[in-house]
């Protein structure tokens, strides 16, 4: 399997209705696209100075299916979304069992 971690940190001028849309469309992305074997998303709670705003966590199985999610049209739209309104955006991928 292979685990894909990106999380966000929002520009300060983005607002909660953008942010709550990102939200939304990232969750939709699992009915739209069949490569997706988990996936988990999520605001920060706690809101640190080192936190992010959003997280995602995706497991595939195997890079095929990443690089397929990667390029879904679905995904693009979210990814542009996600790229217009955050400052910094980080990721890793990784073989998990």
């Amino acid at each position: 399997m292979l685990t894909h971690i990106v999380v966000w940190k929002y520009k300060k001028e983005t607002s909660e209705q953008a942010r709550e849309e990102h939200l939304r469309k990232l969750n939709g992305l699992p009915d739209l696209i069949p490569d997706i074997e988990s996936f988990d998303i999520g605001s920060d709670i706690l809101q640190l100075e080192r936190s992010y705003d959003t997280g995602l966590v995706a497991v595939f199985q195997d890079r095929a299916a990443l690089e397929s999610y990667t390029v879904h049209d679905e995904h693009q739209k979210v990814a542009a979304m996600g790229k217009e309104i955050a400052e910094h955006a980080v990721s890793v991928d990784f073989l998990s069992d």
